[in-house]
């Protein structure tokens, strides 16, 4: 595997821990643990379609990243 496999597969780990976590009820979605796994690896995720030069993924994990941004400054807005 390549580097950049290895940045693709560390981020989308890191987004299906997340979502697995939700699911199993371990986390809740706006536990910032969620929301850091999800900012972590959809930039990781973004970076290895950037790198790839992936133009659906790049969109796709750029947004995801935006999105957990977002709800990133709302959970610091709140406490």
């Amino acid at each position: 595997m390549t580097t950049i496999d290895w940045i693709g597969f560390l981020g989308v780990f890191q987004i299906l821990l997340a979502y697995a976590l939700n699911i199993l009820g371990k986390v809740g979605n706006n536990d910032l643990s969620f929301i850091l796994l999800n900012v972590f690896g959809a930039s990781m995720a973004c970076l290895a379609s950037i790198l790839l030069n992936y133009w659906p993924f790049i969109i796709l994990e750029a947004v995801w990243t935006l999105v957990s941004l977002y709800a990133l400054l709302k959970l610091k807005k709140k406490n």
